[in-house]
């Protein structure tokens, strides 16, 4: 089992580090106070409320996200309502079958999403070495632990059956009272509300921000003027009622979400941008490496990994690749990244292939961008509902003569027998494409009849792709933390100046009112630059001063000292490697412009400056 350390390779300490983001206000609990009122009864649980710095990382990578994918592929840009009538997702599948399987515990009354309590139970189990919750249970042997990991292995691959026989086999109970719990059950995840007095029209509060791209398709297309491939994006806030979050900032009822969806022809997957992609290597868990109860994902290129067809196709790769250019582009910990490929039973009925960029974490590997191939199923039955073609016309060079296979259901039969769910398997059929309805078609000659699978995972459906900007701002947060050496107290976020929340820290050396002018106007010459900086002249030493910025993550630093009086010149400090220049003001912008735009590195800025070395032994002694 993977371990999280720091990015200094110490080991991890998850209510140290947590310590330090809530005490510099990255993020705070909603409702607090009320919480801690013995007044209140309600749940505020799974929301937050993010500080200055949150807010302003979060903005940066949204900012980042933009430019690395809407920008850069000239994708068009939406921002839909998060209020959605019914029979929008009741059409796409979500009102009956977006949920998770929950457990109750019926003496205290908790309920327990199903697959964590398995998850969470069995790795305890590992961990102790011994079979049970009790102190004198038996020891493991390897049979059993070889069990546990294969399960672990496939733990999204377990339907409601599945886990309702892992729970009795294994003895699974509430690891916080020992308490067994009932069989799971489907909940549904959306919050349900109505518009205007009568309560008479049911809406929801949207679980994704794909389904306001789907239904704007057609007007995309003709503001694209008919030309194809085109991509859509949208960011915006998503909601879903989880059932028991408990792991901060990673499982949460409200959430921002930035997601792609990139429209191509189904015969023609080649994406003429995917040589720039090809050699880049990327750590894939395919699904067989899962299914043999492995853990360790193979390295490949993606270009080898789309010719023996582990990835299904180049549109796909290519995306994957770009995946990977951004979360290290934004400062993601290479080591701590992989690829996750869905199994059978957690992938949607109507996604061809599907992949999970997932990064490790003190809780493990986390889901943190989803990228599916979801062939045309939503835009097929939107359309089928509201009689509207959601399709692209081409003009081909000459005629082609097209057997099509047609599915159909005798409704008088599938009413009476699956009520609520005919809908649902009527779309399902509907949606079938021409390959799949020959495949049946050849199986019901010979069998004399079919399965057809329905949307039992909806939840699991990904656009392409789907980027929670919350969990990556978790996790980018823990991959960044260190402490300086011997000093666990000493924090510090090496955040790369493409998302810091502030880029530079302005530091008089003294209260001497003299200094004060020549930092506000360096601050005021900055702003214009855009480029975001605060003074510090607090009556702090110089080195808490740095201490507190390099928690907030702040990359540079200015100091303005007596000799700035005489001849001009700062300091101009790196947070990492606490090494200082020193030049005049002029110079010292120009290396942090440069070192903003990404155009000068640390170590060019170092070899054309004189590197300043009194006061980091300063800063060392006082701080």
């Amino acid at each position: 089992m993977a371990t999280m350390t720091t990015l200094k390779g110490d080991a991890f300490d998850r209510q140290l580090f947590e310590s330090v983001l809530k005490r510099r206000l990255f993020f705070t609990e909603a409702f607090e106070i009320y919480r801690l009122s013995p007044n209140f009864k309600g749940d505020n649980r799974g929301l937050f409320d993010y500080g200055p710095p949150g807010c302003a990382l979060q903005a940066n990578i949204v900012d980042a996200w933009r430019k690395h994918f809407v920008l850069e592929e000239n994708m068009l840009e939406l921002d839909c309502t998060v209020i959605t009538p019914e029979p929008v997702l009741k059409t796409s599948g979500h009102v009956d079958k977006f949920a998770d399987w929950m457990c109750n515990d019926p003496i205290k009354g908790d309920y327990l999403r199903a697959d964590h309590l398995v998850e969470n139970v069995l790795k305890a189990r590992l961990a102790r070495g011994t079979r049970g919750l009790v102190k004198d249970s038996s020891k493991l042997d390897q049979a059993t632990t070889d069990e546990y990991n294969g399960i672990l292995a496939q733990i999204d691959n377990y339907d409601g059956d599945g886990l309702a026989e892992l729970i009795q086999r294994h003895d699974i109970r509430n690891p916080e009272n020992n308490n067994q719990v009932l069989p799971p059950s489907p909940f549904n995840l959306m919050f349900k509300s109505t518009i205007g007095p009568s309560a008479a029209a049911p809406v929801y509060l949207r679980p994704e921000t794909a389904q306001g791209q789907f239904l704007n398709f057609k007007k995309l297309l003709e503001y694209n003027q008919g030309s194809m491939p085109l991509a859509s994006a949208s960011t915006g806030k998503s909601y879903r009622n989880e059932i028991s979050p408990r792991t901060g900032l990673l499982r949460v009822r409200e959430f921002l979400l930035a997601e792609i969806e990139h429209y191509v022809d189904p015969k023609k997957k080649e994406h003429p941008r995917f040589r720039e992609v090809a050699d880049i290597v990327l750590p894939l868990l395919d699904r067989d490496t899962q299914l043999s109860g492995k853990t360790t994902p193979r390295t490949i290129a993606i270009d080898a990994a789309v010719k023996s067809r582990i990835i299904d196709n180049e549109t796909l790769g290519y995306f994957l690749g770009r995946i990977m250019l951004f979360l290290l582009r934004i400062g993601i910990d290479q080591s701590k990244v992989r690829f996750r490929q869905h199994l059978a039973n957690e992938m949607a009925h109507y996604a061809t292939d599907c992949w999970d960029a997932e990064l490790l974490t003190s809780y493990g590997w986390i889901e943190c961008v989803g990228c599916a191939d979801r062939s045309a199923y939503d835009l097929t039955v939107h359309s089928k509902y509201t009689g509207t073609p959601l399709v692209v016309k081409e003009t081909l060079p000459e005629p082609v003569k097209v057997e099509e296979w047609r599915a159909t259901l005798d409704k008088k039969l599938v009413g009476p027998r699956f009520k609520k769910d005919a809908k649902v398997i009527q779309s399902a059929v509907e949606a079938l494409d021409q390959s799949v309805m020959e495949r049946l078609a050849g199986e019901l000659g010979r069998n004399g009849a079919v399965t057809v699978e329905t949307p039992a995972a909806l939840s699991d459906g990904r656009t392409s792709p789907s980027f929670g900007i919350g969990r990556i701002l978790y996790a980018l947060l823990e991959h960044v933390y260190w402490h300086r050496p011997d000093d666990v107290a000493r924090a510090v976020l090496s955040l790369p100046l493409a998302v810091a929340p502030t880029k530079v820290l302005i530091v008089p050396l003294s209260s001497n009112p003299q200094l004060n002018p020549i930092a506000q106007a360096l601050s005021a010459r900055l702003r214009k630059l855009n480029i975001p900086n605060v003074i510090d002249a607090s009556s702090a030493s110089i080195g808490k001063r740095y201490a507190r910025k390099d928690e907030l993550g702040t990359p540079l630093g200015i100091t303005v000292d007596f000799d700035s009086l005489k001849d001009g010149s700062v300091t101009l400090r790196e947070r990492d490697s606490m090494v200082q220049v020193r030049g005049a003001e002029d110079d010292v912008v120009i290396a942090v412009k440069r070192s903003v735009e990404g155009t000068e590195t640390w170590e060019q800025v170092t070899a054309r400056m004189e590197v300043f070395r009194g006061r980091e032994e300063e800063e060392v002694r006082i701080a």
